[in-house]
Order: structure tokens, then sequence, then C-alpha cells
């Protein structure tokens, strides 16, 4: 995982899940990952048993050009990944895998942009199998949005190991997530001297350090 929303999202899954193999679909609050909204999904299991959208963020919609709510998520593939796709969707229903794909979104008029997907197994019952996930544009050209996406070539497939990921991403800081995320304002009062400090995220950073 490279990119913050996909940081973020798994961050909040993997403290919601607390050791279990997903959390349960009910814990998931959208007030606490409201910054993620626009860029979030859920998948469901049609009556066919295909993995079919059943909620599916703005910003996700607006670069797709249409409400996705209802389309089979296999469909938004180049036809060659059709099924890679929907096996690992399967794997995250069924055997609650987390996966990381990177793949290059092709647009109507032939543009490439290049995208992150997550796909987070969610605890719905036998009868309710569910996933979440987050779909983040790496690069952000100008034509995202008004020219539309009509299908994606996968580059890259990792599937995670979510009781070892947090090892590696330690030292990278999540995005703030309401409730379980330290806040974004610039702290004040104490010994800190606003004008010397840098803010990133939760940290302050100052100029200074070692002379040669």
């Amino acid at each position: 995982m490279k990119q913050d929303g996909s940081i973020a999202l798994f961050h909040y899954w993997n403290r919601l899940r607390d050791g279990r193999t997903a959390p349960k679909r009910t814990e998931i609050e959208p007030a606490d990952i409201k910054t993620l909204l626009a860029d979030t999904f859920i998948l469901e299991k049609d009556t066919r048993g295909e993995a079919v959208f059943r909620l599916a963020g703005t910003r996700l919609c607006a670069a797709y050009g249409r409400e996705l709510k209802g389309f089979s998520f296999s469909s938004l593939w180049k036809e060659k990944d059709q099924r890679l796709i929907g096996r690992l969707v399967q794997g995250a229903f069924t055997s609650k895998s987390v996966v990381v794909v990177t793949f290059d979104g092709i647009s109507r008029n032939g543009r490439e942009n290049p995208f992150e997907l997550l796909i987070l197994p969610l605890d719905g019952g036998l009868e309710n199998p569910r996933c979440m996930g987050v779909i983040s544009a790496i690069a952000r050209p100008y034509w995202l949005g008004a020219d539309p996406i009509v299908e994606a070539r996968i580059d890259s497939v990792r599937v995670v190991d979510p009781d070892r990921e947090p090892m590696f991403l330690k030292s990278r800081p999540a995005l703030p997530v309401p409730s379980l995320a330290p806040s974004d304002e610039i702290l004040a009062g104490g010994e800190t001297e606003p004008a010397r400090g840098r803010r990133i995220r939760h940290l302050v950073i100052f100029d200074g350090g070692r002379e040669e």
C-alpha cells in the first residue's frame, strides 16, 4: 500500500477487527471515515454469486462517469483480467483475504491513469458476504472525472497478511480518521514555538540538527 487512502482505510479496518479475521459489517461507521467516503465502496454477492457494488463513493462514480451501485465489479476490467479480479474478490468474501491491486484506468478517449485498489473483507455472515475497499488515483490529471474510465488493466497484485502489514506501515503515518487519529490542528501552548516548526499531519518538525 502506497496511497494515503489505502493506508488510512487499512488502519481503520485493522483497528475495528481487533485480532479477528475481519470486522463485522455493522461495525463500519461512515462518520468515522468521512474523509475517505468519496473513494470507497462496498461489494456484495448477487443471486448469481457475482460481486456487485452495494455502495460507491461520489468521486469514484464520477471517475467512471456513472452510478456504480448494482453494477458488476468485474465489468470494470478488461476481459482478460475479469476472471482474476473475480477470484480476488471471492477470496475476500470466503477466505477473508486482503488484496492490493495497482492498475491502469483507460478512459473513453484512450487516456490512461494509474490507480491503487485495496479490498478488505467484512464479516456479514454466511448469508451476506461483503467486502469494502477504496480506489485511489495515483495521479490526478485534469481530465479525470470529465473523460470517464471505461476499463482497467491490472498492473500488479499483492495479497496482504494483515497481522504483519502494520509492522511495515508503522513508520508511515495514517491519514487522520475521526475518533481514531490525532487532529490536524496546530499544537499550541507549552514549550512549542510555532514559528520554528513545520506541521506534517500529527508531527511538528523543527529545523536544526547536528552541525558538521
